[in-house]
This record gives C-alpha cells, sequence and structure tokens, in this order.
C-alpha cells in the first residue's frame, strides 16, 4: 500500500500564498532560493472520495468545452489518484516560519503537499504544445493564471 507523508500544507495570509512546511523537513529547500520557480504536488483532499477515484469521465467540466471530458484530459481535482501539480514563483523563503511565499497556487488553503521540485526549463517547458480550440484563450504562462477568471472556465 502506498503511504504519502504530507511536507507541509497551503496557506493564505493578506492576499499571499505560501507552503508551511512541518518541522522536520526544511531543511530539504536547501538550495532552493538559488531557483525562481518549482513545482509543488499536493493532495486534492477536498475531492479524495470513494466516488470521485472511481470518477473516469467527467460531465462538462469545462464551461466551454465538449459535454463529455476523460479525467485524464483534465486538470480536475476528481480522478483515481487526487494528486495535483502547479508551478509557483518563489517569491520568499522565511526560514524562521518554515515557509515558502508564492503570489498564487491553484490549491486551497489547508491543501496536504506532498512534495516541492525545483522548476527546470530543460525538463519542464515545452516549445510545441496544442490546446483544444475550447481552451486557445487560456494564459499562455503561470504568471498571469491569478489574474485570470477560471471561474468562467471550470464547473468543479
Amino acid at each position: 500500500m502506498v503511504n504519502f507523508n504530507p511536507i507541509g500544507k497551503v496557506g493564505l495570509e493578506e492576499g499571499m500564498y505560501f507552503i508551511e512546511l512541518e518541522e522536520g523537513v526544511f531543511d530539504g529547500v536547501r538550495g532552493l532560493d538559488d531557483f525562481s520557480h518549482m513545482l509543488v504536488t499536493w493532495w486534492c483532499n477536498l475531492y479524495d472520495t470513494e466516488e470521485s477515484r472511481k470518477t473516469l469521465v467527467l460531465e462538462k467540466p469545462y464551461k466551454k468545452g465538449p459535454d463529455k471530458v476523460g479525467v485524464f484530459a483534465t486538470r480536475s481535482p476528481i480522478r483515481p489518484n487526487p494528486i495535483g501539480i502547479t508551478p509557483c514563483n518563489i517569491m520568499l523563503i522565511d526560514r524562521d516560519q518554515r515557509r515558502i511565499y508564492m503570489p498564487y497556487i491553484d490549491a486551497e488553503p489547508g491543501t496536504p503537499v506532498l512534495d516541492i521540485k525545483p522548476y527546470q526549463a530543460s525538463i519542464d517547458r515545452v516549445r510545441d504544445y496544442k490546446y483544444p480550440d475550447w481552451a486557445s484563450h487560456w494564459p499562455t504562462y503561470y504568471e498571469e493564471s491569478a489574474s485570470f477568471n477560471w471561474d468562467e472556465e471550470f464547473n468543479f
């Protein structure tokens, strides 16, 4: 059986998102402040139910998308293994509070964080990608996502 040990949780104070790391794991960020971005892997705990884990096709998950979409063609938190991954800008690492601050993450406050990896363009960036037509107006870059009105896009 797979067992995850969250390393921290997502927080939000005064419009600023952060990851508050558990005691004893903060040494793991040594050298992370040499990077501008990180990939945060988190548990979609608010959607982790037996029913959602069995769902493979979603009914109209995107307001402007098709009526049915397979779960692996979505960023929905409803999936067999409810894991989310978000690239985040590292704004500040506060060693006293064991926090990593960032301007935005698409996870709710209290969400368990499973892992952090540095963003590496040679591995994480792609030059030639495509979106379906119904999603072609989505932001091109992560930095634009915080101000984009995602509520107009998702039904989840």
